[in-house]
């Protein structure tokens, strides 16, 4: 009996693994990719319906708080939800409403006109039962005018469309055209601060004369409020019928779809598709701007 260790060249070798043709291709379950994408795409659906969503301010009729090209967080909870919860507004108009909530003074809320599927955002400047009327541009509120204190003039870039949505109402402002020292064009309209009942106060622009100045008043319907852009002059809200692109008096609640928090970021007139713009379009100080009312002392007696 030979007591010799085999050496490796005779052991018996395995098979050579089959070559990569031969091989089984691990197969792609395709039901369970797309069930992964049908679960992310709805939960993303319901975060924004009944969380919050990202807005984008296309319009100047809120300038000088907020700018066209900012991007803001809106909250979807704070009145409760209804049909225009959903996100694209996939439900049909309706008046119901769960865990139902009213607006504060001064709120910049999302709502949506009586004709057309579009997010307006504008300020809550009356609520139910108030009785409102508009005299030479300002609010009288229950039958006291809302104060109204002159301000340091704001300064809007000149170079693109963020007092007003472009030709002809840009050359309303070219009387308060400025160059400052380093050469900028600016516009420094007329600004004032408008204080509401609960003390919220904010800036707003007015400075022509103009039909939406005069408003008889009405009484705010139960359920509903009414909303006015800060761009007194440029904005389609409440005051303005359905025929101007307005929201044809006061809104439902059941319209009002969130109210805005904060900005997140916001980009100049000289973003393109190209990420590459973004950074010099980027505007510095606007990011994580809040945007709920200053409280100052009360605003009527």
């Amino acid at each position: 009996m030979s007591d010799e260790t085999p050496q490796p060249d005779d052991m018996a070798q395995p098979d050579e693994p089959a070559t990569t043709e031969e091989a089984a291709k691990p197969k792609v379950n395709w039901i369970a990719e797309v069930r992964g994408l049908v679960l992310m795409l709805l939960a993303v659906l319901a975060f924004h319906t009944f969380v919050a969503k990202p807005f984008y301010i296309p319009s100047a009729s809120m300038v000088p708080n907020l700018l066209v090209g900012d991007r803001l967080v809106v909250s979807k909870y704070p009145y409760g939800w209804s049909w225009v919860s959903a996100s694209f507004h996939l439900l049909p108009r309706s008046s119901w409403r769960i865990a139902p909530a009213t607006p504060e003074y001064g709120d910049i809320v999302i709502a949506v006109p009586p004709d057309r599927a579009e997010d307006y955002i504008k300020r809550v400047v009356a609520l139910p039962g108030d009785r409102i009327a508009v005299v030479n541009g300002q609010i009288v509120l229950n039958g006291v005018p809302v104060p109204q204190e002159v301000e340091p003039p704001v300064r809007l870039p000149a170079d693109n469309d963020n007092v007003c949505d472009g030709w002809p109402c840009l050359d309303d402002f070219e009387p308060y055209r400025v160059t400052l020292e380093d050469g900028t064009q600016v516009y420094e309209p007329p600004t004032y601060r408008e204080t509401l009942p609960n003390g919220a106060s904010y800036l707003i622009i007015d400075h022509m004369q103009q039909d939406l100045d005069n408003m008889a008043e009405i009484t705010v319907p139960d359920g509903h409020v009414f909303l006015m852009g800060d761009n007194r002059d440029h904005s389609a809200d409440s005051r303005a019928p359905v025929w101007r692109s307005g929201l044809d008096g006061p809104v439902p609640l059941s319209s009002v779809g969130g109210r805005a928090e904060i900005i997140t970021f916001s980009l100049d007139g000289r973003a393109t598709w190209n990420p590459l713009t973004w950074i010099e379009a980027l505007r510095g100080g606007r990011a994580w701007t809040s945007l709920r009312p200053e409280l100052r002392g009360t605003g009527q007696e």
